[in-house]
């Protein structure tokens, strides 16, 4: 009995919350033309679900996840990249210090006026503001999990002579691992909320663009189909990142464990 409670417990307040907001709009908005009760979007999300054209609910959510997935991949690759080399060289960070404080508190939103005038509308223009949001966070805390490297590590490095690229693969991007996992999990949580941003404001592709076009429909119970669905599609991505995250560990362990054991 306590394991089942602790397994429905996280459930309690999204329930009653529902529930909550069903007896609300069935009681007191009945006659509203902008609220629609949980069970009706849960109707609309059905029949999204079975939809087989453009407007369909795979169609449309997989446009979003998939510019977010490659907006996301050209930001950290890229905030990698850089936050290793500022990170691994204070000449590097002292130089690129001003350009980076500069441009980082410039909100993704902001560049979309000029990613539409460079790119139009479509893919480009979406993965570009994805890209530029996703970069940031990924080169803060890679910079900063570079400089928390246990030097004594780099000194073995040096004592054996190994080279940057040998360094940087054996030891230095190991023992960042955890941190830039943290720095992964942030980047995909800000790629999926500025695609559907991004959609919302300009782009009509996605499940942001399919959410406005809902609400200019005076179609609640749809808007809200699609507000719960973006909601889950969140927190199914952050259960598989962190059991990514948990397989890289547990693999990691496993390799320290035998290197110890081969060692000894």
């Amino acid at each position: 009995m306590p394991e089942m409670w602790s397994r429905l417990r996280p459930w309690v307040f999204p329930v009653l919350l529902l529930s909550v907001m069903e007896l609300y709009v069935r009681s007191v908005a009945d006659s509203s033309d902008a609220l629609a009760t949980p069970t009706q979007a849960l109707k609309a999300w059905w029949s999204l679900l079975w939809l087989n054209t453009d407007e369909g609910l795979w169609r449309v959510t997989g446009f979003t996840l998939g510019t977010a997935a490659l907006g996301l991949l050209l930001g950290a690759l890229g905030g990698l990249v850089m936050g290793l080399v500022l990170g691994l060289s204070q000449r590097a960070g002292r130089m690129g210090f001003l350009t980076i404080e500069i441009l980082r508190p410039i909100p993704s939103v902001a560049l979309i006026p000029l990613a539409m005038l460079v790119f139009g509308f479509g893919v480009r223009m979406e993965l570009s503001v994805v890209a530029f949001a996703t970069f940031w966070p990924m080169l803060i805390l890679t910079q900063a999990a570079a400089r928390q490297v246990e030097p004594r590590l780099l000194e073995v490095s040096s004592a054996l002579g190994l080279s940057a690229w040998q360094r940087t693969k054996w030891i230095v991007f190991p023992a960042m691992i955890p941190r830039l996992f943290v720095a992964l999990r942030l980047g995909v949580a800000v790629a999926l909320v500025v695609a559907v941003t991004v959609e919302i404001a300009a782009n009509p592709h996605g499940m942001g663009y399919a959410m406005m076009i809902a609400q200019q429909s005076m179609e609640p119970a749809r808007m809200l189909a699609w507000l719960f669905w973006i909601g889950v599609v969140g927190m199914l991505i952050n259960v598989l990142t962190l059991r990514a995250q948990h397989w890289v560990f547990v693999r990691m362990g496993g390799a320290v464990l035998e290197t110890s054991k081969v060692s000894t």
